[in-house]
C-alpha cells in the first residue's frame, strides 16, 4: 500500500468549493459575496435550461433567486384571477395558481424562438380572515385597504395560504403534455391588537401594501402590524422556498421517469399527465 494519500475530492476544482469558514467569519458581512448555489443535481441540470416564473411579483423573484438559477424568465400569466370567492380558500388558491401555470405553458410550449421550457413555476397567495372565512386579496382602494387591516387587527389571527404549481413539459407526451406537482403552504399570522387606527391609516398611506394579499408587507413596514407568526415566514411574503424546492425536485424526477417510459414505448395507456 502506498503511503501517498489521494485527496478526498480529487475531481473537485477550487472553483467548486464553498468559501472557507475562516474567510466567511472574518470578512465583514457587507463585503460578503452571495453564497454559492446549492449543488443539487436537479438545480444543476436546470441551470442550463429554460425556467419560467409565471409571476411579476418582485418578492417571488427575489426568493426564487436564492436557488441559484441564473436565467429565470419572468413571464406573468394573463389569467384574470376572477374565480368565485364562494370556493373554499384552499380550492381557490390552488385553482388560481394552476390556471396561471397552464396559461403560461400554453403560450410558451410553442415558442419556436426559445424552445419549450424545462420548468414553469406559478404561485398564488391569499389571506383568509378566520371569523368570516373571507378571502382577502389586494385592496381595491384606500377605504377598502383601511377596512381590511382593521378587520385583521380586530380578528387578531388570520391565515395565509400560498399554492405553488410546478410544471415540466414531457418530450415523449403524445398531446403534448406535462408532469405537474402542487403544494399548499399555510401560515398563521397574529396581528397586534394594540395597533391604533392612526397607525393603520399612516401605513396605508405609505402604499406599501397596495399590491399584496391582505394589504400588508411582512418583509417591510407591514411587520409593525404583526405580533407573531406560526409557520413559514417566506410563505407570508409570497413563496415558501423550502416547499418550492421540494416540488421542483418532484416534478423534474417525475418528468424524467415519464419521458423514459415514453421513449421505451411503455406506459402508453397511463394518464399520469394532463
Amino acid at each position: 500500500m502506498s503511503d501517498t494519500k489521494e485527496p478526498l475530492l480529487s475531481t473537485t476544482t477550487t472553483d467548486d468549493l464553498p468559501p472557507a469558514y475562516e474567510t466567511a467569519t472574518s470578512t465583514p458581512k457587507r463585503n460578503l459575496p452571495p453564497p454559492p448555489p446549492l449543488p443539487l443535481p436537479t438545480l444543476i441540470s436546470l441551470r442550463s435550461k429554460r425556467v419560467i416564473l409565471a409571476s411579476s411579483s418582485p418578492r417571488r423573484r427575489q426568493i426564487i433567486s436564492y436557488l441559484g438559477l441564473p436565467d429565470i424568465e419572468i413571464i406573468p400569466s394573463d389569467f384574470p384571477e376572477d374565480l368565485p370567492h364562494t370556493l373554499q380558500p384552499i380550492e381557490y388558491v390552488l385553482a388560481t395558481a394552476t390556471q396561471k401555470a397552464e396559461s403560461v405553458y400554453t403560450r410558451e410550449i410553442v415558442n419556436e424562438e426559445k424552445g419549450e421550457p424545462a420548468l414553469i413555476l406559478a404561485a398564488d397567495t391569499i389571506v383568509v380572515e378566520p371569523k368570516t372565512g373571507a378571502i382577502l386579496e389586494k385592496p381595491r382602494s384606500e377605504a377598502h385597504h383601511i377596512t381590511m387591516l382593521k378587520s385583521l387587527r380586530d380578528a387578531r389571527d388570520h391565515k395565509v395560504f400560498t399554492a405553488i404549481v410546478a410544471m415540466a413539459p414531457l418530450s415523449s407526451a403524445r398531446d403534448p403534455g406535462y408532469a405537474v406537482e402542487t403544494a399548499i403552504e399555510e401560515t398563521n399570522v397574529r396581528f397586534d391588537t394594540e395597533v391604533t387606527d392612526e397607525l393603520i391609516l399612516a401605513y396605508v398611506r405609505t402604499r406599501e401594501g397596495v399590491d399584496k394579499a391582505g394589504g400588508y408587507g411582512m418583509q417591510g413596514l407591514g411587520s409593525i402590524l404583526v405580533e407573531s407568526i406560526e409557520g413559514s415566514y417566506d410563505n407570508v411574503i409570497g413563496l415558501p422556498l423550502k416547499t418550492t424546492l421540494k416540488i421542483i425536485e418532484k416534478v423534474m424526477a417525475r418528468a424524467d421517469d415519464e419521458d423514459r417510459l415514453g421513449s421505451d414505448g411503455e406506459g402508453d395507456d397511463e394518464e399520469d399527465h394532463n
